[in-house]
């Protein structure tokens, strides 16, 4: 069975999806911190809506692993620590580099030109100062690895871990200056359309050491 979606038009969203939308772009930027406390109440007088939307919006969160529920004090942003980054990490370099493989013995001229279009928009991302939509297409470019792979448990892995990388990497990004994420990516890229399979795979998983340097201090 296809992992593509069968229908490209994103559908509209709903208000619950609003609110989860809304509530993670602050999680991300790090305007709501670990630990800080998801009132449901404050939450619906926010938006002005009622504390049902709410709800749905808190338990999307919650599987997406955004906050955490705590005995007697309701919701709150979850923490992230080193040895979760490290343990997703190293999993990313088990699995990443065959979702890779996969993906390029029936990548299509038509997908080196998506992967082409998702790094201009990094490019755009950092013009706009935007750096939650440069974390966003970060996650498109290496997400469409595991979906083209056509293994469906490696994509639902990867949609499991995507949050937390997410985070890990708006704060880590704050490091790289200019264009050097989708200049990074430029580069996996180049290699992708040698076909070199290899050396795609090697440069890939070298590039998800940078993790260390924040984990293991």
């Amino acid at each position: 069975m296809s992992l593509e979606p069968a229908n490209p038009v994103p559908a509209p969203i709903s208000l619950s999806e609003h609110i989860s939308h809304v509530l993670k772009r602050k999680i991300m930027r790090g305007e709501l911190l670990p630990g800080h406390r998801m009132i449901v109440l404050d939450i619906a007088k926010e938006f002005g809506v009622s504390q049902a939307p709410v709800r749905e919006a808190l338990e999307r969160l919650k599987q997406e692993g955004l906050i955490a529920g705590k005995t007697n004090k309701g919701s709150a942003v979850s923490e992230i620590t080193a040895k979760e980054i490290r343990d997703i990490y190293e999993l990313r370099q088990l699995v990443e580099g065959h979702a890779l493989r996969e993906a390029m013995k029936v990548m299509k001229e038509k997908d080196i030109v998506h992967l082409e279009t998702i790094i201009a928009g990094m490019r755009q991302s950092v013009d706009n100062n935007d750096p939650y939509r440069l974390v966003e297409l970060d996650m498109d470019f290496h997400g469409f690895f595991y979906l083209k792979s056509g293994n469906e448990l490696l994509f639902t892995i990867w949609n499991g871990i995507k949050s937390k990388i997410m985070r890990f990497i708006t704060i880590t990004n704050r490091d790289h200056q200019g264009y050097s994420i989708p200049d990074g990516h430029t580069e996996i890229l180049q290699v992708i359309k040698s076909g070199d399979i290899d050396l795609a795979e090697k440069k890939l998983v070298r590039g998800l050491d940078f993790y260390k340097h924040y984990t293991d201090s």
